[in-house]
């Protein structure tokens, strides 16, 4: 893909996707279409100093794409309800299943790379593991509706594609992304990394509340997620759009879990505060919801050769939290 190349991206208003727009413009893409909902004005930082070709709503994209005057190379889809505590399923099959089918049809029809963002909170609890692996799909038992609604796309995706080369994009992955953190989360509110939620609150009260655990085996804040740097997403994004990579399912995390302690420790360091934690209950709106392990297995990714290191939690909480949250900057 060269840099003349035209990018569709999605969601390049919301956190991944305008660090996404920020990481092509370093590496010399700048004729990107980008696509949101740009009503909020919170998030125009987030994208308004990038270099684009054009802005175009979320809403009115179908209508725009129709006269095709302008030829499409790739579509990064990263747009979504990605709120895990909204639990009306009509807005997540809206704007996360029925609007994928949209993009998917669209880049099939135009022969179109696609990647497109999935989910970690596709696996559910983990009863079968965290491997991503197309024959388990199918039996996944994701918690809460985005989880589900992301799981019914894969599921339509890989029923799509089974379907023959007429019926897909010429090449697609769609990446289930774990617990992503970085810069350009100002806007998410509750659903911001704890990270982000942490430093507020050392800032404020020189300690931070993490959950208690509520399930047997786990200790209070001994509860463990796979935590992968936004910079590492863009990284393995980009990466995707210039080499030739086998469709399907990708998981994208850093293969190892840590706890959210140890992650309340790293924003402790990059602020240079003892550390001071205190422990509170779990809300029992998400208590019976919650996932108390996940660690991506990395080795499909690996094997289409893929080589990059992973940004450790230290290193990564530490350069979000000296270089974007001390001062609030955005990437």
């Amino acid at each position: 893909m060269d840099r003349n190349s035209v990018i569709l991206l999605t969601g390049a208003a919301g956190f991944i996707g305008s660090y996404l727009l920020g990481y092509l413009n370093q590496e010399g893409y700048e004729q990107i279409i980008i696509v949101d909902d740009f009503s909020r004005e919170d998030k125009k930082p987030n994208y308004g100093s990038k270099k684009f070709l054009r802005q175009v709503e979320r809403d009115q994209l179908f209508n725009w794409l129709k006269p095709g005057g302008t030829k499409i190379d790739f579509v990064f889809h990263l747009g979504a309800r990605t709120d895990t505590t909204e639990f009306d399923y009509r807005i997540h099959e809206k704007l996360n299943l029925e609007y994928s089918k949209k993009i998917w049809q669209y880049c099939t029809e135009k022969n179109i790379p696609l990647v497109y963002a999935s989910s970690a909170a596709t696996y559910g609890a983990g009863e079968l593991g965290y491997k991503d692996d197309h024959g388990i799909v199918v039996q996944l038992k994701p918690l809460n509706p985005y989880g589900v609604s992301k799981n019914e796309f894969d599921k339509w995706a890989l029923s799509a594609a089974a379907g023959g080369q007429q019926l897909a994009p010429p090449s697609w992955q769609g990446l289930k992304f774990f617990n992503v953190y970085g810069p350009n989360e100002y806007h998410k509110a509750r659903m911001a990394s704890v990270i982000f939620h942490s430093s507020n609150q050392i800032r404020s009260t020189g300690k931070v509340k993490l959950f208690k655990s509520h399930r047997p085996g786990y200790r209070d804040g001994q509860q463990l997620r796979d935590f992968i740097y936004v910079k590492d997403v863009a990284k393995v994004c980009v990466w995707l759009m210039q080499h030739k990579v086998a469709s399907g399912l990708y998981n994208l995390g850093t293969g190892r879990a840590r706890s959210f302690e140890d992650l309340a420790k790293a924003t402790f360091a990059g602020m240079g505060v003892e550390p001071v934690i205190e422990y509170i209950d779990m809300p029992e709106d998400i208590r019976d919801k919650y996932q108390y392990f996940t660690e991506a297995d990395m080795q499909k990714l690996k094997a289409t050769g893929y080589t990059e290191p992973f940004t450790s939690l230290e290193e990564g909480v530490g350069d979000y939290v000296k270089n974007f949250l001390k001062d609030r900057h955005y990437y």
